[in-house]
This record gives structure tokens, sequence and C-alpha cells, in this order.
């Protein structure tokens, strides 16, 4: 007897099934009405993390392309909103997980600034680096040494690989010099850059008020080229007692810059000062032997056999006479030189080029220099403090050169220097004496020279009056 096989009845039933369409339908209806915000906001932060646009759009549509290709249907977004908080923190980590990567490979840079009281061992320490590992970067390199040789307030600038170890070290130390260490697979390297200024001429006026280191100053000349200019000038101005109040100058001089930014100066190259209504010129001018002097204007030296004053800005104390009342002795006695009261220390200049007949002490000179200029000057520095470096009795020296500093040796009421000039072995006044002069320029360079005196001057002109003219407005 054959029995049919009966038919399995339905997994579910027609109205079950029907009524499962009916809802998946609303669902899908509400998503187009209703979109989650929380799918919107993840889009934004994917988005934001994504650095190129052009590989996000790439990424958008490889994705589109695969779906495709798979017949596979895109996610549901219920996948998103039905993810537990815990997911959605791992899928954000993930997702962060490559940036935070991308910013470990690069160097981490760090600066710091030399305090009081800092070692290179203390500035290691500040950016997170083992006080221990500064004796192996000094011992890589003689020159390392220099970055121990530190300056309040001055920078260093650190690199550290991501594994913090120390992979570039830099520092200024001026504005024209740096150094640096740079590691690579055999230790440290030490370089060393020096920057190439540009060197442009500069011009400044100026008219004495008070004191003329103080007049300069305010007219923006430096300490150093005030020094330079009372040193061109000084064979015919005494700047101890001659500076008056009105009394001007203009100066054209070196710059050194780099970036825009002055750096240093270089010689003076033409100066004018006009002293009790007369007016001085200097040029300086270097010969085709590579010898650089000062001429006036026409030609003429600067450079005298002398210096007229062997002590720069110094007060005089006393000057020349026949019948001074002697402060110690208390007794007239004929004073036969000049005093020059200065701070004690302060340089004692020789007058002239000559050969030394003394270096040490004399009596109530106390400390004394005698020089011995040619067969017919002689010159007395007495009341030192001490004695030049290289400056002893037999040797030569040069005009100008320092050949002792101010004291108050021997019979002296304070620091000051005495200074007498002899002409033929007689006493003369050294601020009286009428000073010798040098050689001109040669007459084979005179057109040479009057080729960069003559543009100079009339710059000074110029520049001088379009000054005037522009404080007038």
């Amino acid at each position: 007897m054959t029995t049919e096989p009966s038919k399995a009845p339905p997994l579910y039933p027609k109205t079950h099934l029907l009524a499962a369409s009916g809802i998946a339908a609303l669902l899908s209806l509400a998503l187009l009405v209703f979109p989650s915000s929380d799918v919107e906001a993840k889009k934004t932060t994917l988005s934001l993390e994504l650095e190129n646009p052009a590989e996000q759009l790439t990424q958008e549509q490889d994705a589109a392309e695969a779906v495709q290709a798979t017949n596979e249907p895109a996610a549901s977004p219920f996948a998103q909103i039905e993810n537990s908080p815990e997911d959605a923190a791992t899928a954000a980590a993930q997702a962060e997980a490559p940036a935070a990567a991308e910013e470990k490979k690069g160097p981490d840079h760090r600066e710091v600034i030399v305090a009081k009281g800092d070692t290179l061992s203390t500035l290691f320490e500040k950016v997170g680096l083992p006080s221990t590992s500064v004796h192996e970067i000094l011992a890589s390199d003689k020159q390392a040494k220099q970055f121990t040789q530190l300056q309040r307030g001055q920078k260093l600038e650190f690199e550290l690989n991501p594994e913090g170890q120390l992979t570039n070290l830099h520092t200024k130390l001026s504005d024209l010099e740096s150094i640096t260490l740079t590691k690579n697979d055999k230790g440290y390297v030490f370089n060393r850059v020096t920057a190439k200024p540009t060197v442009r001429s500069a011009y400044v006026h100026g008219v004495i008020n008070s004191s003329l280191s103080q007049s300069a100053a305010r007219a923006g000349l430096s300490h150093s080229l005030t020094m330079d200019m009372a040193s061109v000038f000084g064979y015919d101005i005494d700047f101890a007692q001659d500076i008056r109040q009105g009394d001007e100058f203009d100066v054209i001089y070196e710059q050194k810059v780099v970036n825009g930014k002055s750096v240093g100066n270089g010689p003076i190259l033409s100066a004018r000062f006009t002293n009790r209504g007369k007016t001085y010129t200097a040029v300086r001018y270097t010969n085709k032997q590579g010898n650089s002097s000062y001429y006036t204007a026409d030609g003429n030296s600067m450079r005298k056999a002398f210096i007229r004053t062997p002590v720069d800005f110094a007060r005089i104390s006393s000057k020349f006479s026949a019948g001074r009342k002697h402060p110690i002795l208390n007794k007239i006695r004929a004073h036969k030189g000049v005093d020059y009261a200065a701070p004690r220390g302060t340089p004692i200049k020789a007058a002239g080029d000559g050969k030394v007949l003394l270096a040490g002490r004399r009596g109530g000179y106390g400390n004394t220099v005698i020089i011995q200029h040619g067969n017919t000057y002689r010159t007395l520095y007495g009341h030192m403090q001490g004695f030049a470096k290289g400056v002893k009795t037999g040797g030569t020296v040069k005009q100008g050169q320092v050949i002792g500093y101010i004291g108050t040796t021997g019979l002296s009421t304070g620091p000051h220097l005495h200074y007498e000039f002899q002409v033929n072995g007689v006493h003369v006044d050294p601020l009286g004496q009428k000073l010798p002069m040098a050689d001109p320029i040669a007459k084979a360079e005179r057109a040479r020279f009057l080729a960069q005196s003559q543009p100079l001057m009339a710059r000074m002109d110029q520049e001088k009056a379009t000054m005037l003219a522009s404080s007038k407005r």
C-alpha cells in the first residue's frame, strides 16, 4: 500500500511573513525620514581624520565598486546603531591609530633657555634626557665641549627621535656663528656654520651737548667707533680738554648685516669733526701695498709723529707749570708735565714709535715708562699701576700701543698719569707743542685716493642736508 508523502507544513504562517514584510517597509521608511544622528557624526569624524580629500574620494569609490562586484548589500545602518559603547570606542581607537603612529614618526623638537646656574647636564634633564648621556656627547668630538660654555639667555635646540634619544643639538654662539651636533651610526658629528655678512656703509651725525661719548651714543655711534673717531682725530684735537658744547661730527663707517640685522661694524671710512669752529676731515685709504691709514680730504696724513693725548677721555688735573706747589711735598716745584686723572686701570698709550729706555720703578714717579723717539724726542709716563704685557726695558713700541695702566704709585694723591714731553733734552708743554707731520699720499696714488675721497665727502654733505631738512618738517 503506497502512502503519498504528506506536504511539510510551512515554517512560518503566511500571515507572519506578510507582517514581517510590512514591518521592514515601515522601518526602511523611518530611516529615510529620520536618519540617525550617530551615523552622521561618525561620518564627519572619519572625514576629518583623512588628511587628503582625494584619498577619501578614492576610498569611497573603491568601496562602491567592491559592493557591486560581490553583489552584496552595504552594511545596514542598524549595525552601527546597535554596536555597544565598547565596540564604538574600539572602532574609534582603530581609526585614530594611523594618525597617532604618523605623529610619532617625526622628530620631537624642544627648546630651552639657559638660566643662572644651568649646566649642560641640567638642560638635558629639562628635555627628558638622562644627565649621564652628556659624557657620551662630549666624548664624541673634541669640539663638542663648546656646548659646555653656556651664556645666560642662550637658546639650545634639541631634536629627539621616537625612542627619546638625542639626534640633533643646535645653538647660536652669535649672530654670525652657530654650532651643531648630529647623530650618525658612529656617534655625533660636530659642525660649525659661520654666516658671511653683507657689508654696507652707514652714516651718523651728532652734535655735542654734554660729553662726546653721550652725544655719540645718542646719534647711534657705538662705543668702539667713538673711540676710533677720537683716535683718528687725536693728533689734532685733545679730547680731554678741547671738546666744547656745539661741536659736531659726521661719520661714514662699514656696517655688517645678516638678514637685514646689523651684526657688527667695520672701520670708519670717512669722518668730519668741527671743534671750536674749525673743521677737520679724515678719509681711510688703503694703498696698493695693502696698508691702510687716514688722510685729510686733500691727501695730507692724519698721522703725526705723536698722538696728542696718551689717555682717552681723561681729565687734566694739573697742567705744565714752572711754579706749582707740590701736593705731597708742600713746596713750590716745577711741574714739567701734564697730569691726566682717570680711573685706576685705564689704558695708557705710547705717544709715538720708539725704544723703551725704562720700564720699571723710578723714585717719586713710581712705576714709569720712558720712550726715546728717534734722536730728538723723549716721553715719560709715571705713577702707573703696572706695565702692559711685552713692555720692557730695551724693547720697542708702536704709536698707540698700550704700555701700561693708570695707577697711583710713587708720590701721588690719586690715580692719574704724569706725562712728560722732551725735545732735545728740554721739557716742553705737550699740550702746546707743535707736532711733526707724517708723509702725505704718494704722488703716484693721489688720483686713486681722490676718486675715493671726493664721493665720501660729497655723501656726508648730502646725508647731513637731507637729515637737517627732514628734522625741520
